[in-house]
């Protein structure tokens, strides 16, 4: 089996593991092209496992700093995620349905999604 890159083959040590165990009990080898490794020798094996641990290492501080920026982000008020697009414009969408209009042309219209547009059309009956 051939993949060109070690992160689109698994997440996690682990997860690495289980595939490569399954691929051995049916007789099949991995290589992957950009690293180079094989697994039908012991070396490949032995570099295929540790890039695994130092990819999911990578993966994990990533992880890792993305959630400390969030929490400084919103300590400091800036992370409030976007701004609301269909609830701003509740008041055109139900104007245009009372001119007979269907979802989807308010929704080409508006420049939003027809999902949008039916739950701001359901939220007048609550």
């Amino acid at each position: 089996m051939v993949v060109t890159k070690l992160d689109r083959l698994a997440r996690s040590v682990t997860h690495l593991g289980s595939i490569l165990l399954e691929l051995e009990t049916k007789g099949v080898a991995l290589r992957i092209e950009n690293l180079g490794v094989d697994t039908s020798t012991p070396t490949g094996k032995l570099m295929l496992n540790v890039l695994g641990g130092v990819a999911q290492f990578e993966r994990e501080m990533m992880l890792e700093r993305q959630c400390e920026g969030i929490a400084k982000a919103k300590a400091k008020g800036a992370y409030k995620g976007r701004k609301p697009t269909a609830r701003a414009k509740s008041a055109e969408i139900k104007a245009l349905a009372a001119e007979g209009l269907s979802m989807a042309a308010i929704a080409a219209r508006l420049g939003i999604g027809k999902g949008s547009v039916h739950r701001a059309l359901s939220a007048k009956a609550e």
